[in-house]
This record gives C-alpha cells, sequence and structure tokens, in this order.
C-alpha cells in the first residue's frame, strides 16, 4: 500500500484474480476512481482503494494495460490525480508453433549440392518472441523411406531449411526412390527443454533427374563458313544464379570454345580444322558468387568432322623405279606413294591411280600399268629393252573425289646380270702379321672386275671370306666406284690359338644373276696368313676379385688367392694378399702393393703377376663389414643449460652418436645413473631413436654447472652401454633465452 502516485506493474499472464496494489486515502479524499484499459478484469475498490485484477491477463491479447487512478472528494471533484498506472503482461509458455501449412511439398535434383537448401518449412509461436518461449528448434522426426544409416536429408535447426546431406547428394536417383518423405518436427523453448510445446507435419519430396549433366559428344564440321561465335550446347545447373565458366583439359594456345557465364550456352569461337587437331576436351564449372564450386566439373567432348579439303600429295617430287631388262610381263615394278591429310578410311581420303601419259610412247604407248586403288606398278605383256629406250616417264593422275594431282615417274631400264666378277689373281700368295697387328689394320689388297653396266647393283663386287676363318678375324671392304676390295683384321690375332690362315675369298653381286649364269672359280681367289709370335704378360683368371670380411679380422689373416697364367705356358709369379697392419678402420698395407682407398669399408687394391719378361694387373675390392666396436656418446654440439631460476618442468632435448654404421642400432636407450642425487634431481624420457628429453624435477637448483651421468645403450649385436657425464649449466638467461 501506499499513496497515489505513478506506478508499473509486471504481472504473469494467466494466474487468475489477484491484488495488485492499495492506494491509501489523503484528506479531503474520500474514494478513488480508475479508468483506461481495464478490459473488464482490472479495477479499483472505492473506499479502500484495492487495485485488483478478477480474472486472468492474456499476453497474447493486450502485453501493457494502461490506467489513470484519481482520488476524489465527498463531493466527487477530483483531488489528486490522475496518476498512470501501467500493467505490463508477462509472457508465459502456452502456446504450442504451428506450421503455416499442414502439409508441404518441395523438389530435389539428383547430385545438387550437399547443405544446399531446396525447400524451407516455417513455423510461428504466439508467445513473445523475446522470450524462450518462441523460440524454435527444427528436427527431421522420422525418413521414409530409410535406407541408410546416414540420413540422405538435414534441416537447420533454426531457418527450417531442408538440404540433402552428403549422403543424400551421392545417393539420391529418381530411378531407385523418386519420392521420400520426412516427418519434421519444431518445438519452442529452443528445443532444449522437456516441457516444450512440440508440433510435427510431414513433407513430401521428390526426386528428379539433375539437370547437371554433360551433352553427348558435340560433332562439329570442320572449315565452318557460318558467323561465329555458334552455339553448340547448352548446360544447366541445379542451382539457379550460378556463374558459369570453362578450364581446359590440355594445354593449348586457345581454346575456341566459350561459355555464356550467366546462361550456360556454350560457343564455338572460330572455325575449326581437323588437320590441325581433331578432337578437344574440355570442363564446364559452376560457381556461386564466393567462387565456390557448386556442381562437379563436366567433361565436354568435341570431334571434329572432316570434309574433303585436302588434295593428295606425291610422297616424293619424283619416283624413280629401275627395271631389269628381263623382267617379265605382270612383275610389280614398284610403287607410286601419295597421301592425304583429310581423314583416313574415309572417302575424303581415298585416292585413285592412273596413268595420263608416257614418254616415249615407243615400242608401245601403254608399256605399263598401275593398279588403280594401290598405286602399284606392273608391266603390261613384255620385256623392256635398254636398246629402246634406257628411260621412261610416266605421269600419274592421283585423285580423290575432289582434287587431282599429278605424280612423276621415271622408270630406268638397266641391264641384267649376266657377267660374273672375275679375280685379276687366282692367288695372292701369302702374309706375315705380327699377333699384335692392330685391329683395323689393311693387309691387303684384292681387285675383281664385272662386264655389266658400271655403277648398278649387276657390277658391283661384294667380297666375303668364303672358309678359313670360322672366327671371322678379317673382314673386306669394297670401294663402290673401283670394286677394289681391302682386307682388314677385323678381331685380334693370336700366335697360341691360329698361327695360320688358309683364307678362300668370293666375288659376288648384290643383283641376282640371269637364270642359266653361275658364279665358278673365276669368282674365287686365296691367300695364306702366318701370324708370329708375341712376347705377352701373363692373365689373371679375373679382371675383379672381390671379398668381404669384418674390420674386426686378425692381423696376419689369408684373405685371398688369385691365380694367373701365361699365355706361352710360361712360369708365373703372383702376390698374395695378406693383411699386415689394421689401425682404425683403415687397411694400410698388404703384401702385394699399395692401396687406393675408395670409401669407409671399401678398398682397391692392386695385384700384380710377374714372369720373366710382362708384367699385368688385376684389383682386388676389398670390403670390409662394421663390428660393433664403438660405445654411444652425446653430441656436445651444443651445450645443455636451463634458466635461472628454474621452475621445473622444462626440457633440454640431447643426442646419442655412435661411430659404428647405423645399421647396428635400431635405437638408443637414455637412462640416468642409479644414484640417489641425480634421480631426485632429473628425469629423462625419450623423444624419439636417437634423442632424449632431460627434465629438472624441482626448482631449487643454484647457478652452477651440474653434472649428471647419463647411461647410454646402443641395443647393437653385442649391445655396447656408456656411462657420460653431461655438463649442465643452471644460468640466469637473457631475453632471447641464453645464458648471459
Amino acid at each position: 500500500s501506499g499513496p497515489l502516485k505513478d506506478m508499473d506493474f509486471f504481472v504473469q499472464e494467466g494466474g487468475g484474480a489477484r491484488i495488485l496494489h492499495q492506494f491509501t486515502l489523503e484528506s479531503p479524499a474520500v474514494s478513488f476512481r480508475v479508468a483506461g484499459e481495464k478490459d473488464g478484469i482490472i479495477d479499483i475498490d472505492l473506499r479502500t482503494g484495492i487495485l485488483y485484477i478478477n480474472g486472468s491477463l492474456d499476453w497474447e491479447t493486450r502485453q501493457v494495460h494502461k490506467l489513470q487512478v484519481e482520488s476524489l472528494d465527498e463531493s466527487g471533484s477530483r483531488v489528486k490525480g490522475p496518476y498512470a498506472v501501467t500493467i505490463y503482461v508477462e509472457d508465459i509458455n502456452d502456446n504450442p508453433p504451428e506450421f503455416n501449412q499442414t502439409k508441404y511439398f518441395g523438389v530435389v535434383r539428383q547430385n545438387s549440392r550437399p547443405g544446399k537448401p531446396f525447400m524451407y518449412v516455417h513455423a510461428t509461436d504466439r508467445d513473445d518472441p523475446s522470450t524462450p518461449h518462441a523460440q524454435l528448434s527444427y528436427s527431421i522426426l522420422h525418413h521414409f523411406p530409410k535406407y541408410f544409416e546416414e540420413m540422405l536429408f538435414q534441416i537447420d535447426n533454426a531457418t527450417g531449411a531442408i538440404s540433402p546431406t552428403r549422403t543424400g547428394s551421392y545417393y539420391l536417383d529418381p530411378l531407385k526412390q523418386d519420392t521420400f518423405t520426412l516427418v519434421v518436427s519444431v518445438k519452442d523453448m529452443g528445443g532444449m527443454t522437456t516441457n516444450a510445446f512440440a508440433t510435427s507435419v510431414d513433407v513430401i519430396i521428390t526426386v528428379r533427374e539433375t539437370l547437371w549433366k554433360a551433352p553427348s559428344t558435340i560433332y562439329i564440321k570442320e572449315n565452318s563458313t557460318q558467323v561465329h561465335p555458334v552455339n553448340i550446347t547448352k548446360v544447366q545447373s541445379n542451382e539457379p544464379g550460378v556463374i558459369y565458366d570453362l578450364f581446359e583439359k590440355e594445354k593449348l594456345p586457345r581454346l575456341p570454345f566459350s561459355i555464356s557465364k550467366d546462361g550456360g550456352d556454350i560457343y564455338v569461337t572460330e572455325p575449326l580444322d581437323r588437320e590441325e587437331k581433331d578432337t578437344y576436351t574440355f570442363f564446364v564449372v559452376s560457381k556461386d558468387s564466393t567462387g565456390e564450386l557448386v556442381d562437379k566439373p563436366l567433361q565436354i567432348q568435341v570431334i571434329v568432322e572432316d570434309i574433303n579439303d585436302n588434295p593428295p600429295v606425291c610422297q616424293q617430287d619424283l619416283t624413280v623405279i629401275e627395271v631389269q631388262e628381263n623382267e617379265q610381263g605382270g612383275s610389280n615394278i614398284g610403287t607410286v606413294l601419295a597421301t592425304d591429310m583429310d581423314e583416313k578410311n574415309t572417302f575424303n581420303s581415298r585416292l585413285r591411280f592412273q596413268i595420263q601419259s608416257q614418254e616415249p610412247e615407243y615400242p608401245s604407248n601403254n608399256l605399263f600399268y598401275i593398279q588403280q586403288d594401290t598405286g602399284t606398278l606392273q608391266l603390261t605383256g613384255r620385256s623392256l629393252s635398254k636398246r629402246d629406250s634406257a628411260k621412261y616417264s610416266l605421269k600419274v593422275l592421283v585423285s580423290d573425289p575432289q582434287f587431282q594431282t599429278i605424280c612423276h615417274v621415271e622408270v630406268h631400264v638397266i641391264d641384267i646380270n649376266d657377267e660374273i666378277p672375275i679375280f685379276e689373281k687366282s692367288d695372292y700368295d701369302s702374309v706375315t702379321l705380327a699377333e699384335n697387328t692392330p685391329v683395323g689394320t689393311v693387309i691387303l689388297e684384292i681387285q675383281a672386275t664385272d662386264g655389266d653396266e658400271p655403277a648398278t647393283g649387276s657390277s658391283l663386287v661384294i667380297y666375303q671370306v668364303k672358309e678359313g676363318d670360322p672366327n671371322n678375324t678379317f673382314i673386306i671392304e669394297t670401294d663402290s666406284e673401283t670394286n677394289r676390295g681391302f682386307v682388314r683384321i677385323n678381331k685380334a690375332l693370336d700366335f697360341e690359338t691360329m698361327p695360320m690362315y688358309n683364307l678362300v675369298i668370293n666375288a659376288t653381286n648384290p643383283e641376282p644373276l640371269v637364270q642359266g649364269v653361275k658364279y665358278n672359280s673365276s669368282s674365287l681367289t686365296a691367300f695364306k696368313v702366318f701370324v708370329t709370335n708375341v712376347e705377352e704378360p701373363p692373365v689373371f683368371q679375373k679382371p675383379v676379385y672381390k671379398i668381404e670380411v669384418s674390420e674386426d679380422i686378425p692381423v696376419n689373416t689369408l684373405v685371398m688367392t688369385v691365380a694367373a697364367y701365361d699365355p706361352e705356358g710360361d712360369s708365373v709369379r703372383v702376390s698374395k694378399a695378406v693383411l699386415k697392419e689394421v689401425q682404425g678402420k683403415y687397411v694400410q698395407y698388404l703384401a702385394c702393393e699399395k692401396i687406393l682407398f675408395l670409401q669407409k669399408s671399401h678398398f682397391l687394391v692392386n695385384l700384380w703377376g710377374n714372369n720373366a719378361a710382362q708384367k699385368s694387373k688385376a684389383f682386388l675390392v676389398l670390403q670390409l663389414h662394421d663390428v660393433n666396436d664403438n660405445p654411444p656418446q652425446i653430441a656436445m654440439d651444443n651445450p645443455t643449460f636451463f634458466c635461472y631460476p628454474v621452475s621445473g618442468g622444462e626440457r633440454a632435448l640431447i643426442q646419442a652418436t655412435d661411430a659404428d654404421e647405423l645399421f647396428f642400432y635400431s635405437k638408443f636407450t637414455f637412462s640416468l645413473s642409479d644414484e640417489m642425487n641425480t634421480r631426485n634431481n632429473w628425469q629423462i624420457s625419450k623423444y624419439n631413436a636417437t634423442h632424449a628429453y632431460l627434465s629438472p624435477k624441482h626448482g631449487n637448483f643454484e647457478e652452477k654447472v651440474y653434472d649428471v651421468p647419463i647411461i647410454l645403450n646402443d641395443n647393437g649385436k653385442p649391445p655396447l652401454e656408456n656411462k657420460v657425464n653431461l655438463k649442465v649449466t643452471i644460468c640466469k638467461c637473457s631475453s632471447e633465452n641464453s645464458c648471459f
């Protein structure tokens, strides 16, 4: 209660009748009066001044009641007021959410982007939107049918936007299932309390085939005369408002295609030339306004169709064909070759051949015939004679369905091979050579002559060793202008293997002899080769000897015995390789000459074999295998320190090293010495196979250098252990965390 004045009241809706306040009378006032938005349930007792509610307030009907209260005297005149009394109705959650439709229908395209909404559901709540009472949360209760554990659709709990999940984007297919029903629920109180109101609705979703699909292969005729650009196809995204673009699959100087950014229409921008490029492959992409890909790229395939725009081309400016006089009628004497750049295996590149003219036309004008589809030239009926003409010129017309080309052919009539080569001597006596005569040396010149037409295959002489040279020790070369033969050494001579050769040489032509003519003894000659002995060095059985030993091999161990022999049968002395001294891992001396160091565990040893007059050399490669004979050590590249004062928990990285090959350990083991002070002050933990962390256990350290005994084990075979005193400095540090 209290005197009359402006007042505000906050009253929850519902709850029935109640007293809000009692105003007290002040003389000469004897009663009260209230006016305003009473709505038939708000009033004041005239005498007692009690302001009361005779019923339940409803926030959804009125959120604020504005009243005017005044006091009156005996005559009914105003004493005080009117004062403003405002009643604010506070909302309670007494209304369930309501969807704006009793059922929803939506359409989603196959392969739509995950998370991209294709429809919305919307609900409202009559409660106060500024309170959780009207804060709505959407969810999917059921999914019919449901083929997968994962949902095919998802809903934004705040906006009601429905979109495919990643699984849905991949699996939705109208050919497999074209309709789905979702039961969508909406709750107030943000869906966070168990006593929230909930309402559900059915959402019927139809799956339709994707609009975003690659067109079938596009065929474009080459060298089109249309005005470019020319529209060749169109693509369409499942989503509206996307931006289309092209990118190349191949790196081309230019891509003769374009796309409308907002419409998806694809154009060819210029005439294409199949002979330059017969196929094009590129991709179309769709992007949103932020540049993100909306759909997977589509591959576009374009095939350029051929037109007959290339004439036949002769492969040679002049085709020369040689024909022997004795060639029979109907014989194939050669082929006229021509090409066409148009597409193979089409009529555009089909060539036809025809003889247009023959010069001279003697003894007849049809001495030759050409097969129209192959270009093969044949003699028509009779053999040619060089006496009639040594050369014929032909013009061959080569045509495709639209173009014609003339190819020029010369037919040379050549003498038949009816003469054999004849040697000037039937015996060239003998040649004496030292066995060390160099390979390639000319040891004899020979000569045969041939009566056939010069500079033809009928008169060219080819020399060959027919007998006496089973190993091809000799070779004979011909001077094509003079037909002179040069006998050369082809392989090294060896007195011990072959001291004498009795050679028979024949002379032939590359062209076959005519029927009835045969080679005879006139085309044969002979000579002897005597090989003289030359003192030779001894020969090792192997040029290189290899052996593997451990580095801890005892001094004076026999490593290997090597053998050599003398080609002439003389005695040979061969040294034995014996280790004489080992220092560290490097052999210093062997019994047989000096060592060339190759790498840490390899040595190359020169081995010498001697006979009375000659010396030869072989190599011994000695590979040393490491033995685990070096204990592990702490790498001292960087000093170990901690900044003073120590707080505890700091870490310093330490590294173990080993002079042995890494093969001999898989990892180092780090541990602290079993001493009380050490284990009370420090702890060590593994980091990896070669490193560990050292940490102080507490902060009670002085500024000084501490010796921390660490035990390292290399886990080798056999394992080696080493106790190392690591010096650790506790020091005041600079701002860069390094010791002053």
